[in-house]
Protein backbone atom coordinates (compact mmCIF):
# COMPACT_ATOMS: atom_id res chain seq x y z
CA UNK A 1 0.00 0.00 0.00
CA UNK A 2 2.57 2.21 0.29
CA UNK A 3 4.52 1.39 -2.32
CA UNK A 4 1.45 2.04 -4.37
CA UNK A 5 1.08 5.82 -3.40
CA UNK A 6 4.13 6.86 -4.31
CA UNK A 7 3.81 5.26 -7.57
CA UNK A 8 0.84 7.23 -8.06
CA UNK A 9 2.13 10.27 -6.83
CA UNK A 10 5.34 10.04 -9.36
CA UNK A 11 3.18 8.82 -12.02
CA UNK A 12 0.81 11.98 -11.83
CA UNK A 13 3.96 14.59 -11.05
CA UNK A 14 6.05 12.81 -14.49
CA UNK A 15 2.22 13.45 -16.37
CA UNK A 16 2.16 17.25 -15.31
CA UNK A 17 5.10 17.73 -16.24
CA UNK A 18 4.41 16.10 -19.39
CA UNK A 19 1.99 18.68 -20.05
CA UNK A 20 2.65 21.07 -23.35
CA UNK A 21 2.72 24.93 -21.81
CA UNK A 22 1.84 27.84 -24.05
CA UNK A 23 4.38 30.27 -24.66
CA UNK A 24 4.92 32.85 -22.34
CA UNK A 25 3.76 36.76 -24.01
CA UNK A 26 5.35 39.68 -22.37
CA UNK A 27 4.14 42.89 -23.15
CA UNK A 28 6.39 46.02 -23.12
CA UNK A 29 4.04 49.24 -22.55
CA UNK A 30 5.11 52.37 -24.31
CA UNK A 31 6.15 55.65 -23.63
CA UNK A 32 3.47 57.42 -21.64
CA UNK A 33 0.88 59.75 -23.28
CA UNK A 34 0.36 63.16 -22.41
CA UNK A 35 -1.53 64.06 -19.11
CA UNK A 36 -5.56 64.79 -19.88
CA UNK A 37 -7.12 67.72 -18.88
CA UNK A 38 -8.75 67.95 -14.71
CA UNK A 39 -12.33 67.02 -14.23
CA UNK A 40 -15.12 68.64 -13.20
CA UNK A 41 -15.33 69.18 -9.48
CA UNK A 42 -17.60 66.66 -7.44
CA UNK A 43 -20.65 67.86 -5.62
CA UNK A 44 -20.51 68.67 -1.97
CA UNK A 45 -21.48 66.06 0.40
CA UNK A 46 -24.24 66.36 3.02
CA UNK A 47 -23.27 67.75 6.31
CA UNK A 48 -22.40 65.13 9.00
CA UNK A 49 -23.66 64.75 12.58
CA UNK A 50 -23.02 67.37 15.13
CA UNK A 51 -20.03 66.22 17.80
CA UNK A 52 -20.37 65.68 21.13
CA UNK A 53 -20.57 68.54 23.85
CA UNK A 54 -17.56 69.50 24.87
CA UNK A 55 -16.92 70.05 29.26
CA UNK A 56 -17.80 73.31 30.71
CA UNK A 57 -14.75 75.78 30.71
CA UNK A 58 -13.06 77.13 34.20
CA UNK A 59 -14.88 80.36 35.36
CA UNK A 60 -13.59 83.43 34.76
CA UNK A 61 -11.87 86.27 36.71
CA UNK A 62 -14.09 88.46 39.74
CA UNK A 63 -15.00 91.95 37.89
CA UNK A 64 -14.26 95.30 39.09
CA UNK A 65 -15.81 96.53 42.41
CA UNK A 66 -19.15 98.62 41.24
CA UNK A 67 -19.46 101.98 42.30
CA UNK A 68 -20.91 103.34 45.85
CA UNK A 69 -24.42 103.75 45.83
CA UNK A 70 -25.80 107.24 46.95
CA UNK A 71 -25.98 107.94 50.88
CA UNK A 72 -29.32 107.51 53.05
CA UNK A 73 -30.76 110.12 54.74
CA UNK A 74 -29.80 111.51 57.96
CA UNK A 75 -31.32 109.55 61.07
CA UNK A 76 -32.94 111.11 64.05
CA UNK A 77 -30.32 111.79 66.68
CA UNK A 78 -31.52 111.40 70.33
CA UNK A 79 -34.74 112.56 71.57
CA UNK A 80 -37.43 111.12 73.53
CA UNK A 81 -37.51 107.51 71.92
CA UNK A 82 -37.91 104.44 74.89
CA UNK A 83 -37.55 101.15 74.39
CA UNK A 84 -39.92 98.40 76.53
CA UNK A 85 -38.15 94.98 76.80
CA UNK A 86 -40.96 92.46 78.15
CA UNK A 87 -39.75 90.33 80.38
CA UNK A 88 -39.54 86.75 79.48
CA UNK A 89 -42.12 84.57 80.25
CA UNK A 90 -42.06 82.11 83.02
CA UNK A 91 -41.35 78.48 82.19
CA UNK A 92 -44.46 75.85 82.75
Amino acid sequence: MKYSMMFSAVLVALAVSACERPAAVVTVPGPAGATGATGATGGTGSTGSTGAQGSTGSTGATGSTGDTGATGDRGKTGGNTVVIVPPASPSR
